[in-house]
């Protein structure tokens, strides 16, 4: 351990540093309150014995200004050192920063004292700090993970409804088109009879996977919507490029060549059918679900369709 003792007396600073060194702490002595400082950004000491009256800046500055160089979690323990006894004083120096104050001389076993109970209440904030960090820590985790589908790994309802809302809002102050796509995987149902829920669940990872890697810009998202649906959000996207990712997607499913021979009269794999809606909210539209509407109608238009296919609803520039 290193103390950096602030003292600009030199009989006072050497019996100090005498008997810091017989408690095993190591001093670095500094004779002003500007060296002091300097000594304080260099060394980073884990103790701080500070004298008052010195020439230039006295003690009270030079502790508002370490405290104020401290950066947000740090705390060095500063002890004053002083002949002045008025409890002004001391009411200033603990107001400014100061932790503990003692009147010199000080004995050797109080002087010793006060440094370990200082030690004391470092360690304890010290484990406090991280266990802090680490609760930190773990919150952003969960928090993460509350906002993931447990299944596939991409972003769930509550971040699909989350973000949808963010977005929406961005395109009201913007007046910027919001497109959003509405997935469905075409006869899912009969796949998971057919092979099993663990084969089933195995195919809407690898359509997740599949989805998510289609889409090229951070602000996109593609969250599990429910079930064997998933829902995108463009954002700052018109019909026309909707309609490009959508095709994208419903391409690279199919590309997956996972086997469905429940498929009935259809490929022979396993498939999506999309449904795409694009608006432009009025500034102060705060309702996102036309837009949901919207794409669930061209949804259903895609199966009826034939599956395996995209259908768009009509553009729409206010709701």
């Amino acid at each position: 351990m290193r103390a950096l003792l602030i003292e600009d007396t030199l009989t006072s600073a050497t019996l100090v540093s005498h008997q810091l060194r017989k408690i095993g702490i190591e001093p670095i002595l500094a004779r002003d309150g500007e060296k002091g400082i300097e000594l304080f950004q260099k060394e980073h000491p884990d103790l701080i014995l500070l004298d008052i009256i010195m020439p230039g800046m006295d003690g009270f500055e030079v502790a508002r200004r370490i405290r104020q160089l401290e950066q947000a979690g740090e705390w060095t323990p500063i002890i004053f050192l002083t002949a002045r006894t008025s409890d002004e004083d001391l009411e200033k120096a603990i107001a400014v920063g100061g932790d503990d104050y003692l009147i010199k001389p000080v004995s050797e076993i109080v002087l010793a004292a006060k440094v370990r109970a200082m030690q004391r209440i470092a360690q304890m904030r010290y484990s406090l700090l991280i266990l802090t960090r680490k609760l930190d820590h773990a919150n952003q985790e969960l928090t993460r993970l509350s906002s993931l589908d447990g299944l596939t790994g991409i972003p769930n309802r509550r971040q699909f409804d989350e973000t949808l809302l963010r977005e929406w809002r961005r395109a009201c102050r913007q007046g910027k088109p919001l497109s959003m796509l509405l997935c469905d995987v075409d006869r899912f149902k009969q796949f998971n009879d057919g092979y099993g829920h663990q084969v089933g669940d195995e195919c809407l990872k690898a359509v997740a996977r599949s989805l998510q890697a289609t889409l090229r810009r951070p602000a996109d998202l593609v969250a599990r919507y429910g079930g064997e649906e998933f829902a995108v959000i463009l954002p700052d996207t018109d019909l026309g490029g909707a309609l490009l990712v959508a095709e994208a997607m419903r391409a690279n499913v199919e590309g997956l060549r996972i086997t469905h021979r429940y498929a009935g009269p259809d490929s022979g794999v396993v498939t999506i059918s999309a449904g795409v809606a694009t608006v432009v909210p009025a500034r102060g539209h705060s309702d996102s679900a036309d837009l949901i509407r919207q794409a669930d109608e061209a949804l259903y238009q895609a199966k009826e369709g034939g599956r395996n296919r995209i259908a768009a609803a009509s553009l729409r520039p206010v709701v």
